[in-house]
């Protein structure tokens, strides 16, 4: 029998995929596509899963050898400039590469992992008892698992056939245009700005709201440069095209704007969205099938929070699922993926939609425009949008620990980035003296005398436990593990 089914070959289910193999689990992943997807979608990682990723040693694997990740100076927030070069603990991590590129890496480290992942194979029904979930495959044989994981996409299968509700809102007023262009080389400025005779300057991979709608000059470095366009109350006709694209943002801009096709071998990206959804699972697990990515939230893509949040489910759940197959997870512990990643969809829907809000036409909306950026001047508040934008913010219960980083993501520590690479519990101990007892088998006790305090970290690199003895500390290893 399998241990892990998951359903979907995209990112999200390569990278559970991933953690599950390094915890010692078997998963397959099955992927109804024939071979994996050329599809231009999300253009890069924002926020905390960039620190993640290189805490797995992942990062260096999608820019240089020994690279790590320098938070960003500035960013965008509801079509305003976001600047952050002053914050005393700016968190928002950004990383440029193609979704493509970041699923190819995770494909890699799936098979170095010894992962098997079937194209072609599209789940059609489950059924499930109290010890495993037996999946259809149309046209092939089932196949039995200890669990099932809908990584499947906004419109879910695995979703749909274990009864799971998709509540939630559309907005069907707007439509989204995006395309690779080629431009004039004299319109692009050296820092990548556009200029547009007769408007002015459009800033790169910045959100920018006029009279008429929003549009998004994105001169990507390994690529054709991207433009985006959102127009309201204005229903598309006809196919999308380049023809469709430059017509768009010229109305957006008030002038015409003169977009060729792109250069270069692609893929290439020509795609028209009309509406939107916002939409939060009514529950994350039902049996043993579990929910993580867009099967489980969809949301605006303004600011590019998907990727952020999909990849944090998976690690999430990850180490979940594989204490639970070895025998080493506590009563309760896959009870805890819902009220840890339930509240970040939430969150993230709520800035996002806030920030479509501002983005939107109208005298009403300036002035709330007007008063949001004189909040902006202040520090406090950039550091606030900061926090939500990486997922800094975000604060798990840990029970009955206490301290100033329990339930949170742990810090930049010395050496920490080689430590986590296993995915193992870490005990990080600066005085050499504590114990982690009948949990020695599944917890690494690491002494790190540049710590002021000790600190338990999940799998996850969340804070369970901190104390300069060890009080609390046996509670907090209990809570998240099983004693040998």
């Amino acid at each position: 029998m399998i241990d892990v089914v998951i359903a979907g070959a995209g990112p999200n289910g390569l990278m559970l995929a991933c953690e599950l193999a390094l915890a010692g689990a078997r998963p397959l992943v099955v992927e109804r596509r024939t071979e994996p997807t050329t599809e231009q979608r999300a253009n890069g990682l924002v926020g905390q899963v960039v620190r993640m990723l290189d805490r797995r040693g992942l990062y260096e694997r999608l820019t240089t050898p020994g690279a790590t990740p320098e938070p960003t100076p500035r960013f965008v927030f509801g079509a305003f400039p976001l600047d952050l070069h002053d914050l005393p603990d700016n968190p928002l991590h950004t990383l440029m590469v193609p979704q493509r590129r970041i699923q190819r890496m995770l494909a890699e480290r799936a098979a170095e992992l010894g992962v098997e992942i079937r194209h072609g194979h599209e789940v059609t029904g489950l059924a499930q008892d109290g010890k495993s979930v037996t999946v259809e495959l149309r046209g092939r044989a089932p196949v039995e698992a200890a669990f099932l994981v809908g990584a499947d996409g906004g419109h879910s299968t695995v979703r749909k056939l274990a009864g799971i509700g998709f509540p939630g809102v559309t907005a069907d007023d707007s439509v989204s245009r995006a395309g690779h262009v080629s431009v004039p080389a004299d319109m692009v400025g050296a820092e990548g700005s556009l200029t547009v005779p007769g408007f002015g300057v459009v800033p790169p991979f910045h959100h920018l709201r006029t009279a008429h709608g929003l549009i998004t000059w994105g001169p990507f470095p390994d690529g054709a440069p991207l433009i985006t366009t959102v127009e309201w109350g204005r229903p598309a006709e006809g196919e999308a095209s380049l023809d469709d694209l430059r017509a768009s943002a010229s109305r957006v801009l008030g002038v015409d704007v003169p977009l060729g096709p792109p250069a270069g071998p692609g893929p290439h990206l020509m795609r028209r969205l009309s509406g939107g959804n916002t939409r939060i699972a009514a529950r994350y697990r039902a049996g043993r099938v579990f929910l993580l990515g867009d099967a489980a939230h969809v949301h605006s893509a303004i600011g590019g929070p998907g990727l952020n949040m999909g990849l944090q489910d998976a690690v999430n759940l990850g180490w979940k699922l594989a204490a639970a197959l070895r025998g080493h997870a506590p009563e309760g512990l896959l009870d805890t993926y819902e009220p840890e990643r339930a509240p970040v969809a939430r969150r993230v829907a709520m800035h996002t939609q806030a920030q479509s809000l501002l983005t939107r036409p109208g005298g009403d909306v300036t002035a709330l425009r007007e008063l949001f950026g004189e909040l902006l001047v202040q520090p406090a508040t950039r550091q606030h949008l900061a926090d939500l934008l990486s997922g800094a913010d975000i604060t798990y219960d840990m029970g009955p620990a206490t301290g100033p980083l329990v339930g949170r993501w742990a810090p930049d520590l010395p050496g920490l980035r080689a430590l986590t690479r296993t995915g193992r519990p870490l005990l990080l101990d600066p005085t050499g003296t504590l114990d982690t007892g009948a949990y020695a088998s599944q917890v690494d006790t690491v002494t790190v005398p540049e710590l002021d305090t000790a600190l338990l970290l999940r799998p996850d690199c969340y804070v369970a436990w901190q104390g300069t003895t060890d009080d609390g500390l046996y509670d907090a290893l209990g809570t998240w593990f099983k004693a040998a």
